[in-house]
This record gives structure tokens, sequence and C-alpha cells, in this order.
């Protein structure tokens, strides 16, 4: 399977909106195309009913080398550890053959009406276990 049909993979473009005075892309920027990315991963998971809703529970950014406008970029989503009520993710955010970022994010699952914390599904946890690194 090439780098166009992997789920865990998101290709785009440095975009002006991002760049901050310096000329550099924003800290925040990091973390919104992390979420794009894993967002684009997450819609492949297998349906189903009374899902939970995933909430982010941690965040963690390291920034190793900075971003400029219309730096081409390639996130990477991988599954860190799947828990009995969490998922952890890393997002590789990657410039040519260079890691210049990553971001871990904690997602917990959730009750839909109250808001407490759920078990993974078991579908879930067996499509998550098929992209373990």
């Amino acid at each position: 399977m090439n780098d166009d049909q992997r789920v865990e993979v998101t290709e785009l473009r440095v975009p002006y909106r991002d760049i901050d005075m310096n000329g550099l892309m924003r800290a925040s920027a990091y973390v919104d195309h992390a979420e794009t990315a894993l967002a684009h991963f997450w819609r492949y998971r297998p349906p189903l009913e009374d899902e939970p809703v995933y909430v982010t529970s941690k965040l963690e950014c390291r920034l190793y080398e900075p971003l400029r406008l219309d730096d081409a970029l390639r996130l990477t989503v991988r599954i860190d550890k799947i828990g009995g009520k969490s998922i952890g993710f890393n997002i590789m955010i990657e410039r040519g053959n260079s890691v210049v970022a990553e971001v871990e994010l904690t997602r917990a699952a959730t009750g839909v009406e109250a808001g407490e914390p759920v078990p993974l599904p078991e579908d879930t946890r067996d499509w998550l276990y098929g992209h373990l690194a």
C-alpha cells in the first residue's frame, strides 16, 4: 500500500493563515493539523451503534524545527496506547525526511448521556490493534 492509500497519513502545505508575524507557523497550528490528521484517520473506524464520545484528556506538543509558509508536510497517526477507556495517539509531523514536531493526544471514551468514562467498544479496540506500530 502506498502513502496515498494509507489512512494514517495526511499530507498538506502550511497555509498563510497559520503564519505568525515572524514568518513561522503558529504553535497552535501544529495541534490544529494534528487534529485534522487524526480526524482523517478516525473516520475509517468501524461504524457502531451507541458509540461513545471521545474527548481529549491529554495533549502534548514537541516542536523540533520551525515551519514556514508553503512547507510540504506529512502527518502520520500512530497508536501509542490502547487502554481500557482511552486511546493514546502520536501524530508525527515531517517535512521531507525530518521530523519537525510530534503531537501526543489521549482520547477518553465517555458516555453520550452522562459524560462518564466508559470502556472502549471491542470493535473499535480490534480496529485500533490493526494499526499498532
